[in-house]
């Protein structure tokens, strides 16, 4: 097996553990992060297809964020003036987005780290008064490892290394939402470049292509209602897709319109009821945290802010660690 040690592991590149890691790197301690997808998003990914000979993407995660937290406020702002996010007022004046996709944000700061895409943690094991992380054929090694998944998979990678920490992700649900992405060889009549229902099986739909720095055909990501995801969540993919399109074009009352394009994407964990109380754990005994926006709330700003508390409970313990 190959074998790294670093001083800090975090599992998970979203925004809560690249928030994390990067206030650990600052520290000037080592950090590595580990991600199962093969690229920057999660839950701000950014899908492309090429449809015509031209590259067009799809939100098809998040579809934008606020930011009320001042340290998050910052972070924006730099991201603003790095031109990897900008404003996008149909959504709301507050809306941000990034640019050219959502990732954009993750993008920028998974480049200032040491992330190793394509990497699923599978088993924490105590190895001394370290922890192995097996992953696969690979293997790491951390004085501390901190966990910044969805709920339900930091429940089951926790199970065996920390059942307290397991049990309170645990006693998180989760809703899921099915993502339609489709495109048209011309605007569809739909007037305005955002829908939202809180009856319709169709909870929000937007024109892609209409947030700033895209380009290319006209395309929209459709979510369902949570309800509509949960009667179609084992349905196949592409019999869902129809469905849900079907679905937009009566909740808009715009006549039918056959796309050139048209996928789906089941989000299994995607809108978290978050706990109450506390924005991360960390425990010092074992050395391991966990952090996300089902600890904080449901938005790209929760998992910020819970994985900088997440890096904060950690350097605090490190600094009276040193002052004893």
């Amino acid at each position: 097996m190959d074998e790294d040690y670093s001083d800090y592991l975090v599992i998970g590149a979203g925004m809560a553990g690249l928030a994390c890691a990067t206030e650990l790197a600052r520290s000037g301690a080592s950090v590595t992060v580990l991600d199962k997808g093969r690229g920057p998003g999660g839950r701000m990914a950014t899908r492309r297809v090429e449809i015509a000979g031209e590259t067009v993407s799809f939100d098809h995660g998040a579809q934008y964020f606020t930011a009320r937290d001042a340290a998050f406020r910052d972070a924006v702002a730099a991201w603003e003036q790095a031109g990897v996010v900008a404003r996008w007022p149909a959504a709301g004046e507050q809306a941000w987005v990034g640019v050219p996709g959502m990732n954009a944000p993750i993008r920028a700061m998974a480049s200032a780290l040491d992330v190793r895409w394509g990497v699923r943690a599978e088993r924490l094991l105590r190895d001394g008064t370290r922890w192995r992380v097996v992953a696969g054929e690979l293997s790491f090694t951390a004085a501390r490892v901190l966990v910044a998944v969805p709920a339900e998979q930091a429940a089951a990678l926790l199970a065996e290394a920390a059942p307290e920490l397991a049990a309170l992700a645990a006693g998180v649900g989760s809703a899921p939402c099915w993502a339609v992405m489709a495109a048209f060889s011309e605007r569809l009549s739909q007037a305005a470049d955002t829908f939202r229902s809180d009856a319709a099986p169709v909870s929000w739909a937007a024109r892609n292509s209409a947030k700033p720095g895209r380009s290319g055909a006209e395309g929209w990501v459709i979510h369902a209602s949570p309800a509509r995801s949960r009667e179609l969540l084992d349905v196949p993919r592409e019999e869902v897709a129809h469905i849900l399109l079907a679905d937009f074009f009566a909740a808009c009352r715009i006549a039918p319109v056959t796309p050139v394009h048209l996928d789906a994407h089941r989000w299994l964990y995607a809108l978290p009821q978050p706990l109450a109380g506390e924005d991360a754990r960390f425990d010092p005994a074992l050395g391991l945290g966990i952090a996300g926006d089902w600890l904080h709330s449901p938005r790209v700003e929760g998992a910020f802010v819970s994985g900088r508390a997440l890096a904060a409970l950690v350097l605090a313990q490190a600094a009276a660690g040193a002052g004893q």
